[in-house]
């Protein structure tokens, strides 16, 4: 993907919108633009660089704040003169302090935010954590606990607990997110493998 794959017109400013979207959790965070320079310094460097209509320069998410917009996929839309970044924030996106400069629910679904979690605790692995213990006792420790937990759901649902069964499946998709982080595979990649499914 180039600049020049972007149908941008011959009027108006000539600069290309982009809406930054977290990879993890699917949530729009904001809505920027980039002339040539800034799309070329985004896929160069892998960290979002936007053109400030403002200030009429080039602006890197995160050069003051530290929290970088660090690229993981990009996407151009139907019409060709929008494109879509999935990114991974370091911090608040938001220069109020928030998650997104949109004033909407927090909420970013609360599975895919614990997997990111998750996956934070495995890369700093901090001290007294319990996801820490269970990724250094490794795949196999983990794999049997998960084993325990789908066991102990299963029971729950044949005796028709149903709040019981929402207490050990909750144990079990825990568990299992760790499992999947330790086999380095994402809920993105069993989304995708349930697509080819469902074909």
């Amino acid at each position: 993907m180039t600049f020049d794959d972007f149908k941008l017109g011959k009027t108006g400013d000539g600069l290309l919108p982009v809406i930054i979207q977290d990879a993890t959790t699917l949530k729009v965070l904001m809505l920027g633009y980039m002339d040539r320079a800034a799309f070329d310094k985004t896929v160069a460097e892998g960290r979002v660089t936007f053109f400030s209509r403002t200030r009429k320069a080039l602006w890197t998410k995160g050069e003051t704040s530290g929290n970088y917009l660090t690229v993981k996929k990009m996407f151009i839309d139907c019409d060709g003169d929008t494109l879509l970044i999935q990114a991974d924030p370091a911090g608040p996106t938001c220069h109020r302090g928030t998650t997104a400069c949109f004033d909407s629910p927090e909420d970013e679904g609360f599975i895919r935010s614990l997997s990111k979690l998750v996956q934070d605790r495995h890369r700093q692995m901090p001290e007294g954590s319990y996801t820490s213990r269970l990724f250094i006792k490794g795949p196999k420790v983990i794999a049997k606990k998960v084993g325990e937990e789908t066991t102990e759901a299963v029971i729950e649902a044949v005796d028709g607990n149903r709040s019981r069964f929402i207490y050990e499946a909750s144990d079990l998709l825990y568990h299992l997110l760790v499992l999947m982080e330790a086999m380095d595979c994402t809920i993105e990649d069993l989304e995708r493998e349930l697509a080819l499914r469902h074909r």
